[in-house]
């Protein structure tokens, strides 16, 4: 699903939102937030220096991401491709418009620490879009940010 009828010269993913499939919303336009609380277990009960990487970079995770992506100049036009569905094909072809929520939030868990050198992630994410939560969505990355 592609915002309207535009075509851009150049196209660009922004932060996926944690708790959905790429491109849940989309558009010219978009606002993200995330916010994460990070713990880091071992390291906070330790008494002495810790030995092992792992342990020492060990985190657990928690974390909230709200965002929009929008056509036009506000989430809330009549004109965004996520309030209109079109079904059919030959002979007939129907529109559904519908206002619904632009906005989407994801909120969740994980565990994150270096393992082997490397920055290892691992997130469980449900999704709220339109007052629904969505299935859970597991995510494994290797990298420290989003």
């Amino acid at each position: 699903r592609f915002a309207g009828d535009s075509t851009y010269f150049y196209q660009a993913l922004a932060t996926p939102m944690r708790g959905f499939n790429k491109n849940v919303r989309n558009g010219n336009n978009f606002l993200v937030y995330s916010s994460e609380l990070r713990v880091p277990v071992f390291k906070y009960f330790a008494k002495k220096p810790l030995r092992s990487s792992f342990l020492e970079t060990f985190q657990l995770v928690g974390f909230t991401d709200v965002g929009s992506a929008w056509t036009g100049t506000s989430p809330f036009s009549e004109d965004n491709s996520f309030n209109t569905k079109t079904f059919g094909g030959n002979p007939v072809t129907v529109s559904i418009k519908n206002q619904i929520d632009p906005f989407v939030v994801g909120y969740g868990f994980g565990a994150h620490a270096q393992l082997w050198g490397y920055y290892i992630r691992a997130d469980w994410a449900w999704g709220l879009e339109n007052g629904k939560v969505q299935d859970r969505v597991f995510y494994i990355s290797l990298s420290l940010d989003f």
